[in-house]
Formats: C-alpha cells, structure tokens, sequence
C-alpha cells in the first residue's frame, strides 16, 4: 500500500469517541466495543478518548487488569484500529468475546496501535465522526504506515 498524496481522510478513515477507561481497555487487547446501534462503516478509526470516564468499570476485575500500569487519557486521540465488523451475538450463542455485551451491538476492532504521544482533541462523537485532514496527518506522523487503502490515493 502506498499513499504519496494526501487524500480526503473521509474516504477512508473515521473517528470515535470512547469513554475511559474502555479505550485504554481497547489499547490493552479489548477488541469489542460495545454499542447500542449498528455501524455501516468498515475500516480505519482514530481512537479518541473523551473527556468523560466512567468509574463504575473499574471495579469489574476485566478492567481492573487491563488497565494496571497505563495512563486513562482523555481529549485525546491514543490510537487506530480497524473495525472489521459489527454484529449482535444471537441469544443461543456465547458472546463473540469477553468484552461483549449481551444485546449490545459489537464492533470488532483489530489491527489496535497505540499512539506513542496522545493527541489532544477536545470534540468527538460517539458515532463515526469525519477527522480533519490535519488530525490525520498528525496521526501519521506517529504511524507513518497508516494511510489510506490502495485505490482511494
């Protein structure tokens, strides 16, 4: 894959915001993310932790383990990982993953790298958001091998 031209970062990447400490769970191997609806997008996503946590998760030993020893930054992006799918765990079935929610809508994450220095970013959304050329381009300098895919250059 090569990409010698900047190309639109909404072809081919998006944003989410995820609240601590699940994002630094994604960092450390979580690869679910749970939400209430479905996602159409597949591929890249600028990891962003938001300006919230939440605290009740830190009690859940899961969490606990993940977690030990990392920073909970939040405002800012900490990493990319490709959403490689998204589906509902039928009732019959076990959940696809640990980290599945029962009745949640499951966003398969792989491919995670951590951002060696955060990037603060103050806004986010929680679903798919369109990052701005310059986010990118900051992003890339961090992960030089992440751009986008054959054909969208």
């Amino acid at each position: 894959m090569s990409d010698p031209t900047p190309t639109d970062p909404g072809t081919w990447i998006r944003g989410i915001t995820i609240r601590q400490p699940w994002a630094a769970c994604i960092l450390a191997g979580k690869d679910v993310e749970n939400r209430p609806r479905p996602w159409s997008w597949r591929g890249w996503l600028l990891l962003h932790a938001g300006l919230t946590s939440e605290a009740a998760p830190l009690r859940d030993p899961l969490v606990a383990t993940a977690i030990r020893g990392r920073q909970l930054h939040t405002g800012a992006v900490v990493g990319v990982a490709r959403l490689a799918d998204c589906h509902q765990d039928p009732d019959t079935t076990a959940p696809c993953s640990r980290w599945a929610q029962p009745g949640a809508w499951h966003l398969v994450l792989a491919d995670v790298q951590e951002l060696p220095l955060p990037i603060p970013v103050q806004r986010g959304a929680l679903g798919p958001w369109k990052p701005t050329q310059y986010l990118v381009d900051q992003v890339r300098l961090q992960l030089p091998h992440c751009h986008a895919p054959e054909g969208l250059s």
